[in-house]
């Protein structure tokens, strides 16, 4: 009698023993997919500013080689009109 309640008792701590084995097993996935879903969302945020960034700069550059172009051209016409009074 004395044996048997041994190997219940053992059985018991057994069965205890994995229980929270499991809880922490899935607390550490828990863990596990929320660092990943935190890493995926910020490798979104920065890939989504990339792309920001690099429209910005190409709206910047277009608005930036319009106005020199608008530039060289009313600098052409002032050095084309100088010649003229000059005749």
């Amino acid at each position: 009698m004395n044996g048997y309640s041994e190997i219940e008792r053992e059985k018991s701590n057994l069965i205890n023993a994995t229980s929270i084995s499991l809880e922490q097993l899935e607390k550490s996935k828990n863990e596990t997919l929320y660092f990943e879903k935190q890493r995926a969302m910020n490798q979104v945020r920065q890939r989504v500013f990339q792309q920001a960034v690099q429209g910005a700069l190409g709206t910047l550059n277009s608005c930036l080689n319009t106005e020199l172009h608008f530039r060289t051209i009313r600098a052409n016409i002032g050095i084309l009109g100088s010649l003229e009074w000059n005749r």
